[in-house]
């Protein structure tokens, strides 16, 4: 008996699994959850630069897990990540205040505690430096977007890739456009004498940053036959630029070159228009300089002002992909998509490209993947050629842009200035709003 009810109760098992092998299987076949550790600045001095970087990256999450064909780019239609059985990613986000020792520990913390896959961030180059340290240790990838100091990509790292050109890349683009502007390629100028702008000045914050724009300035300053009469490195975060911006006045440059973050940004152009600074020309590196609270706080006191950036608006002329997810954007946010959170979404969306091809989770998979990627211009919103990275990891399809803000009508919009045949509007040329 005990045999014959054994042998009915294994034919009744088949039998259920049979009837059910298609739920079954589905739920064995259940998406799995993909973590991702994010490590950006969300307090703090740099918190306006982090709700920016995390808006960005939660656009393309959601991009990314759900469907948005309307969009027309592959990962808009995945609703997650195909090769994986549609797993989502899921974001876990820490706040590293712009403090590179405790963007280390919670590097540690996000792969010891809460087993992420890769990580993603960190916006300032000092904080990246000893985050892809602690990823390296642990054979962790780790992809950035917004972090800018050559020096990141040259140390022989073999789990870091940077998707962002660099600070050579965008500063070559400033004195290419300088150069351009004594050749009368800067739409609505003539050409201008060289000798008229060919006194500088910069002022950096002296961190990892800062420090490397610096040195790039000054190394292509002498190249394109520049004249740097003033080179200062100051303390980020500083509450008084007074001293800093007396010796930049006293100089007497044509030009001010600036690597500072929001609230430095903000501060030395409140204090150079109460000194009635008059370069002709003011260029900022990016970083504060295009954060959405630049531009509202000051209004129209940053006409004139350009910024080297990676998008901008206007750029939805040659990007139809861009301008649909730009609106998206402002409909959710508020605002548009700057080269802050625009980078943001393309870091994670080469993440979810590089899984796809892994179609695994294991490092040496993700490894190799990331090495062999290429995503086509066509899927991007940067008017770049591309994501392929090199062997030491950056991606080398990346270019810059130059915008001007530019007042118009009550409101201040930024115009694309540089390269001079995607510009959107004549330059103004000279800078005159701080007289």
């Amino acid at each position: 008996m005990k045999k014959g009810l054994f042998l009915s109760l294994l034919v009744l098992a088949v039998a259920m699994g049979l009837l059910m092998g298609p739920f079954a299987g589905g739920v064995a076949a259940k998406a799995k959850e993909i973590k991702i550790g994010v490590i950006y600045p969300l307090s703090g001095a740099f918190a306006a630069a982090g709700r920016d970087l995390r808006n960005g990256a939660e656009l393309a999450l959601d991009v990314l897990n759900n469907r948005y064909a309307e969009l027309g780019i592959s990962i808009a239609k995945w609703e997650g990540i195909p090769s994986l059985k549609g797993a989502k990613i899921k974001l876990i986000f820490a706040d590293h205040r712009g403090e590179p020792g405790r963007g280390a520990d919670l590097a540690k913390r996000l792969i010891m505690d809460e087993k992420v896959v890769g990580l993603m961030g960190c916006y300032h180059s000092s904080v990246t430096k000893t985050v892809s340290a602690v990823a390296e240790r642990y054979g962790v990838p780790m992809i950035n977007g917004s972090s800018t100091s050559p020096v990141l990509t040259k140390r022989g790292f073999k789990w870091f890739w940077r998707t962002t050109p660099h600070d050579e890349t965008f500063t070559k683009d400033l004195f290419e456009f300088l150069k351009g502007l004594t050749e009368g390629k800067v739409r609505g100028v003539k050409a201008v004498p060289k000798e008229e702008i060919k006194r500088i000045a910069y002022a950096c914050e002296n961190t990892e940053w800062g420090s490397s724009v610096a040195k790039v300035i000054e190394q292509m300053a002498k190249e394109y036959g520049f004249d740097v009469v003033k080179g200062i490195l100051y303390s980020a975060k500083s509450p008084d630029l007074t001293t800093e911006s007396q010796a930049l006045v006293a100089a007497k440059p044509d030009c001010m070159l600036f690597a500072s973050y929001i609230s430095d940004a903000i501060l030395f152009v409140r204090t150079l228009k109460s000194m009635k600074a008059s370069p002709k020309v003011v260029w900022g590196q990016d970083a504060g300089f295009e954060i959405p609270d630049f531009r509202a706080t000051l209004g129209k006191d940053v006409h004139g002002i350009l910024t080297r950036t990676v998008f901008i608006p206007k750029v939805v002329k040659v990007k139809k992909a861009a301008g649909k997810i730009n609106a998206l954007f402002k409909k959710r946010y508020g605002t548009d998509l700057t080269g802050a959170s625009g980078r943001a979404f393309v870091a994670l969306q080469t993440w979810a490209h590089v899984l796809n091809a892994a179609g695994s989770t294991d490092p040496k998979a993700i490894q190799k993947a990331a090495n062999e990627l290429f995503i086509p211009a066509k899927e991007l919103i940067m008017p770049w050629g591309g994501v392929k990275f090199d062997k030491t990891g950056q991606n080398v399809l990346g270019t810059g842009l130059i915008g001007q803000y530019q007042a118009k009508g009550g409101k201040v919009e930024l115009e694309i200035v540089y390269p001079f045949d995607l510009a959107t509007a004549d330059m103004v040329y000279p800078f005159t709003t701080w007289k």
